[in-house]
């Protein structure tokens, strides 16, 4: 099986490096794992140290200032320093040890894309005097040009201090529409000194940074650069979809491949190619949205006319399309940080012949730049125990008990893998003919395979298992006393909620979980009420059907209630939306289902009828906690987790199944 796998698994050298798979887990920010001092803290090892022990070639930190004055945050996110040796010096030991090799993220900065809580009030700064992206009523302040040739210096010291630690090269952060890649393009960098004018003076900045790596930490210390070969910019804040035209604002594909001959005639010794920015941040960071390798092509054209390594990423955590990217000669490398989250040992597993025992990423950035973007610590929805390996890390239960699982939805399923781990005996009950709960109904649209994977990586962990299933049985309190379980976990799901509408009970009223799974139909000209996740998403879904599509939304804006949306995946969803030309009513109620259409309320009139061949119910889901009510202060250890708790997403369920699973 790891034959399949062959090219993945060759060894490259980057510069005089030499790295033993095809294999870089691509960076992902660190929040919550650092020391107070912004080094590396014990977590952070933990997690680098997992991935290693995973069989990773190449780990790429997240990313590290090199200095805190010409951008000051009085809270730093991360930050190398002369007290980081002594952490970092033990995170290369460790990956060394067991084969990995290790590079870290150096950034310049975040410039006009800095989240608003670290501004403190202070004004954020750019290449230029250019709007700043959370609210572009605000100016970015231009850095002098000393300032800029101070950080170029302290590039140079953080290296030197990196070398010293034993760490194997550094990554520039040169991509996403951060301070080097406002830098580098024009239409953020207006400057009339050095760092500003033809692509080759607004090159300086990087170029001037690897001369002075190369001089502190010494000739044959590799220097990357991640950049993008296209920004996807229609203007400022305003990105553009795959396959739309349009004409680009930001870098085009043409300078893109000027760029990366420039860079390997600077002297860098590979790069990292991708696409994007904050204003299209859904190429970047993709969200379930996007298609596998949607970045490959990119990486590609790179690979055509450079010499050195090239690493493709994006959405390249499906083992088949990596391999197909390294075989075809599209890349020298793969590189992917959310699927390393969601499996840490997605190599070994390849190694091992295993490759369907891989957990995969949903692209839902929940646990990961969800939390980030919060000032939480980094983690990840479908593995709880990303980022706090150490205290998350299973043992066998002292005393194996009896445990009952009522319900085959996500939490019910991760809790019943999680206790069998542990060595505990689990029944698990299903009252449908089938597993999955909502997974069922949610992976049934094109742009949610992912969760489809999710569904089958359960199916086949419970099986390797061994755990008794019994599905299509409704289970009853009289059942569980006759059982008699030492535990007894209720994981019985929710489910949608019927607003008290006149006319709601019409046979043109569809529930959007039925019409997604087949039990029902609809017309040509469909109304869907409710603009949460579950709603714009069905009505993108009929949308891309040809379907003419009416997303009503009483609230001021969609996804702004309910299950919550990550900011890459909110944007896309709403772009893509637009794309497929869905009449939006915000502000806007259902008063009454007619037998042709809708009476609605909106701000400019208190009672207007609209024409519908059928109507879609999404506004949201209740939990089904019945036999829990019933159960309660009836029998011991009794457990209540997921939407039958809480209504929310994949994660939620999936962390509570984890809390109680490596509890009980």
């Amino acid at each position: 099986m790891a034959g399949k796998f062959e090219r993945l698994l060759e060894p490259i050298k980057i510069g005089k490096v030499e790295i033993k798979n095809r294999v870089a887990m691509a960076p992902m920010g660190v929040v919550g794992l650092l020391n107070p001092d912004r080094t590396p803290g014990p977590r952070m090892l933990d997690y680098y140290l997992e991935r290693a022990r995973g069989g990773v070639g190449l780990i790429i930190t997240g990313l590290f200032k090199v200095e805190n004055e010409a951008e000051h945050f009085e809270d730093v996110f991360s930050l190398i320093s002369p007290q980081g040796l002594a952490p970092f010096s033990e995170l290369a030991e460790s990956v060394h040890s067991l084969g990995t090799k290790i590079f870290v993220q150096l950034t310049a900065g975040f410039g006009r894309v800095v989240a608003p809580r670290r501004l403190h009030g202070t004004q954020p700064v750019s290449a230029s005097a250019i709007p700043y992206y959370w609210d572009p009523r605000q100016t970015c302040r231009e850095l002098k040009t000393e300032e800029v040739e101070k950080l170029v210096k302290a590039f140079g010291n953080a290296a030197r201090i990196l070398a010293a630690a034993g760490i194997d090269g550094v990554e520039l952060h040169g991509h996403e529409g951060y301070l080097f890649d406002q830098f580098t393009t024009a239409l953020w960098n207006q400057r009339k000194d050095k760092y500003g004018g033809s692509l080759e003076r607004r090159l300086r900045l990087p170029v001037e940074v690897l001369k002075e790596i190369k001089e502190k930490a010494g000739p044959d210390f590799p220097v990357q650069y991640r950049f993008g070969l296209k920004h996807f910019v229609k203007a400022l804040n305003s990105g553009a979809l795959p396959g739309e035209k349009f004409t680009e604002a930001g870098r085009d594909i043409e300078e893109g491949l000027q760029m990366a001959r420039m860079l390997e005639a600077a002297g860098f010794d590979s790069l990292h190619v991708d696409a994007g920015c904050y204003d299209s941040w859904y190429w970047p960071h993709p969200p379930v949205y996007q298609k596998p390798a949607l970045m490959v092509d990119m990486a590609a054209a790179a690979k055509k006319v450079v010499r050195i390594p090239v690493i493709a990423v994006g959405k390249l955590s499906i083992p088949e399309v990596a391999e197909r990217v390294i075989a075809e000669g599209r890349a020298d490398m793969v590189a992917f940080g959310k699927g390393l989250l969601a499996d840490a040992f997605w190599v070994k597993k390849l190694e091992e012949g295993k490759a369907e025992r891989i957990r995969p990423c949903i692209g839902c950035h929940d646990g990961c730049m969800g939390r980030i973007m919060k000032g939480k610590p980094l983690s990840c929805a479908v593995n709880p125990a990303t980022g706090r390996e150490r205290s998350y890390q299973l043992a066998r239960a002292e005393k194996p008990k009896k445990v009952a699982v009522i319900g085959g939805g996500p939490a019910g399923l991760e809790v019943a893998r999680v206790a069998a781990l542990r060595g505990h005996k689990v029944i698990l009950w299903e009252k449908a003919d089938r597993l999955g709960g909502h997974l069922l109904e949610a992976s049934v649209p094109d742009f949610k395979k992912d969760l489809a994977r999710l569904l089958d990586w359960f199916k086949g962990e419970l099986d390797t298992l061994g755990i008794e299933i019994r599905t299509g049985r409704e289970v009853k309190p009289s059942l569980i006393k006759q059982e008699n379980p030492e535990v007894t976990i209720i994981a019985t799901g929710s489910k949608p909620i019927i607003p008290d509408i006149p006319g709601v009970e019409n046979g043109k009223v569809v529930m959007a979980s039925d019409l997604l799974l087949g039990r029902r139909e609809v017309g040509q000209k469909i109304l869907v009420l409710g603009g949460g996740l579950i709603g714009c998403e069905t009505a993108l879904w009929l949308a891309q059907q040809g379907k003419q599509i009416i997303l009503v939304e009483i609230l001021h804006d969609l996804l702004s209630a309910g299950i919550p949306v990550q900011h890459m995946n909110r944007l896309m969803l709403l772009d893509l939306l637009k794309f497929h030309r869905t009449e939006v009513l915000t502000d806007t109620s259902l008063l009454e289902i007619l037998e042709d259409g809708v009476i609605l309320k909106d701000q400019s009139s208190p009672r207007k009828s609209l024409p519908a061949d059928g109507i879609v119910l999404a506004v949201g889901l209740e939990p089904e906690k019945g036999l829990y009510e019933t159960l309660r202060g009836q029998i011991p250890n009794l457990y209540l987790i997921g939407d039958a708790r809480n209504p929310q997403n994949v994660l939620n369920a999936v962390w509570d199944a984890y809390e109680i699973g490596r509890m009980i």
